[in-house]
C-alpha cells in the first residue's frame, strides 16, 4: 500500500465523479472518463498507485514490511 487516507478520499470522490459524469457525457468522451473515474475508484480500493510506486513517492503513514527468512 502506497496511498494514504487522505489521498484515497479523494481519488475515490474524484473517480464516481467521473464514472457519474461519463453516463451524461457524449459519446466522445466516454471512454476518456470512465477510463479515469475507474482508474481512480481501483486505486482507492486497493491504496495502491503504480506511478507512485515508479516515482518512490508515499503517502500511505504505516510501512508493512515483511520479516527476514532464516
Amino acid at each position: 500500500m502506497n496511498l494514504g487516507l487522505n489521498d484515497r478520499v479523494i481519488r475515490l470522490i474524484s473517480g464516481l465523479g467521473l464514472v457519474t459524469f461519463d453516463y451524461l457525457a457524449t459519446a466522445n468522451w466516454e471512454l476518456v472518463l470512465l477510463l479515469f473515474g475507474t482508474w481512480g475508484v481501483l486505486t482507492s480500493a486497493f491504496g495502491f498507485c503504480p506511478f507512485y510506486r515508479v516515482m518512490g513517492y508515499n503517502t500511505c503513514p504505516t510501512s508493512f514490511s515483511t520479516p527476514a527468512s532464516n
